[in-house]
């Protein structure tokens, strides 16, 4: 029997969750929430709500995708989970890490799963590079390098004013554009030693949240990390990753997976995109949550948890901290 889903949340990252979930044989997409009424017509077949609340009492659901602003997403799994539904939620885990805490404690208590939608692990070229990295056969991690150079409009921010409030979104570049290379950033070099990092605002706009981030992050393997983020560039620019090993160097940009070696370059692997998908959404939502719906089903536990997700929002804050109090931070502190 398939399960029973129902969204709430029908912005623009919703459109990926629900072709995903119209496309999985194991998951009937019955009902859809908005508090937005004029999109009640928006995905046909669903029954529409517009109190979140109401649908859950009523539909009887297996698993609920939530796709909100981020300041709504540790009060609605919260409510979700009350009922014992599953929850998908989509990136970021929450706002900071006294949320983080709220949500490591809710996790422990509800008997239903919740996992975040870090789709970007799921990418061929990711899980190429993870595989390559801990067979050693290149040696071990020298250095990480991350960039996100992408462009936001002043009107991004007016048209959805949330976005540009501290409290709303928790944070600018950080935890809206570059999460998932932060997130990939620690997944590839393990446990993190310290970090010292700057915000900044570099464009002219009504906000109070940073457009520009870097960082110095040093991993405990004694690799050292280089992030660079910023929505100040005149275009979506290609994400790029970079691993320095004893013995070569790979780089994950445009999709495909580079290896650079004794001179040489080659293609190792490429991602699977999807046509009319927004690029820097990557390819990995139905591959996520496809995996997702069959760990609900054999009840297997395999999927992005909370304690998955919650050192990329860490690392956030940590990067904000040293750069108000201008300082190294050490992990933990």
């Amino acid at each position: 029997m398939a399960l029973r889903v129902g969204v709430i949340g029908l912005g623009d990252v919703s459109v990926v969750h629900i072709n995903a979930i119209s496309m999985n044989k194991d998951a009937d997409l019955v009902a859809v929430c908005d508090i937005d009424e004029s999109k009640r017509s928006l995905v046909k077949g669903a029954n529409f709500y517009t109190d979140y609340n109401e649908m859950i009492e009523k539909e009887n659901l297996d698993c609920v995708h939530i796709c909100l602003p981020h300041h709504l997403h540790y009060p609605v799994t919260k409510d979700i989970t009350s009922k014992n539904i599953n929850v998908l939620l989509e990136k970021p885990l929450c706002l900071n890490i006294d949320e983080v805490n709220k949500f490591n404690e809710l996790d422990k208590k509800t008997d239903a799963n919740i996992c975040i939608c870090l789709q970007n692990r799921y990418n061929y070229t990711v899980k190429t590079l993870l595989e390559i990295i801990k067979s050693n056969k290149y040696g071990d991690i020298k250095a990480i390098k991350g960039i996100v150079a992408w462009s936001r409009s002043e009107s991004y921010y007016s048209t959805k004013p949330w976005r540009g409030k501290m409290k709303y979104s928790g944070g600018g570049v950080m935890i809206n554009q570059a999460i998932h290379t932060i997130d990939l950033m620690q997944l590839f070099g393990g446990e993190i030693e310290s970090i010292k990092g700057n915000i900044n605002n570099l464009l002219d706009y009504d906000i109070e949240v940073e457009d520009t981030a870097t960082a110095n992050i040093n991993f405990k393997n004694g690799s050292r990390g280089t992030f660079i983020s910023t929505v100040a560039y005149g275009d979506n620019s290609s994400v790029e990753i970079e691993i320095i090993l004893e013995k070569a160097r790979f780089v994950i940009k445009d999709n495909i997976l580079y290896k650079y070696e004794n001179g040489t370059k080659e293609v190792v692997a490429k991602d699977i995109l999807f046509e009319g998908a927004k690029h820097y959404y990557g390819s990995g939502h139905a591959e996520l949550i496809s995996n997702y719906y069959n760990s609900l089903i054999n009840k297997d536990n395999n999927f992005i948890h909370v304690s998955d997700a919650e050192n990329s929002i860490r690392i956030i804050e940590y990067i904000r901290n040293s750069s108000k109090e201008n300082k190294l931070i050490n992990w933990g502190n």
